[in-house]
């Protein structure tokens, strides 16, 4: 039972640093087919967001660069909702499946 054991946890460390050393070389995905209002307005957000970065941020208030960010924030959920998507880690997968193991 203890071979099995550090075996497994082999296997998991191994996935995860796999994972990690492959996850800088692939590409960024496509995102999905989106349709025209919704590409729109990920443009919209797109001038906005570089309107933003160019933007000399030196003489705004603590108020105004506080309003910036909340912006920015409300911004990337509406990017990642138009985008939509549910992405899983793989460590995240193998820890579902260890635990559905243990569970039957």
């Amino acid at each position: 039972m203890k071979k099995f054991i550090y075996t497994l946890a082999l296997v998991f460390c191994l996935g995860i640093s796999f994972n990690t050393a492959q996850a800088a070389d692939k590409p960024a995905k496509n995102p999905t087919e989106l349709t025209a209002e919704q590409a729109q307005q990920l443009e919209k957000i797109k001038s906005r967001v570089e309107e933003i970065r160019e933007m000399d941020k030196s003489n705004l208030t603590k108020a105004e660069r506080k309003a910036l960010r909340k912006e920015l924030k409300e911004m990337k959920n509406q990017a990642r909702a138009i985008s939509g998507g549910v992405y899983l880690s793989v460590g995240a997968i193998i820890i579902i499946i260890l635990l559905l193991i243990l569970i039957l």
